[in-house]
């Protein structure tokens, strides 16, 4: 008799009007990846950016994926998000940052929600993106 391992919820989802917009800035701008920022400038701010445009560190986590992009934190940001999954969403309104969306006057923003504790218990293990990373 065999049992089925309990599915990993997802670390990372959207809403239908962030899917609309990835799906909308990967038919312009090709291949996209999300950077979730730690800087003192933009805080929390997910950047939507070219896949490759920024280069991804030694201590930056893949955290998920949303629309099949790629989304990434810094492993000193983990402390703070693994108890929990964000939902990427859309707001009107530039802020005045590099990521694509800006273009269209429109920034992601990230909520966030605590996992049960039965989710916790099936969530898989996270990798550090900068081993894949090139030079």
């Amino acid at each position: 008799m065999t049992h089925d391992s309990p599915v990993s919820p997802p670390r990372v989802v959207a809403t239908t009007a962030a899917l609309i917009l990835i799906d909308r800035l990967q038919q312009r701008h090709g291949p996209l990846m999300f950077v979730l920022s730690h800087g003192c400038c933009d805080g929390s701010t997910p950047m939507c950016l070219a896949q490759g445009e920024m280069q991804l560190g030694a201590d930056d986590l893949k955290f998920g994926e949303v629309g099949g992009v790629p989304f990434h934190i810094s492993r000193s940001q983990l402390e703070y998000l693994q108890g929990s999954q964000l939902t990427l969403d859309v707001k009107p309104g530039s802020q005045g940052s590099f990521s694509l969306e800006d273009a269209e006057d429109l920034h992601f923003v990230t909520r966030s929600r605590l996992w049960t504790d039965a989710e916790s218990q099936t969530l898989s293990p996270l990798a550090l993106a900068g081993a894949r990373a090139g030079p």
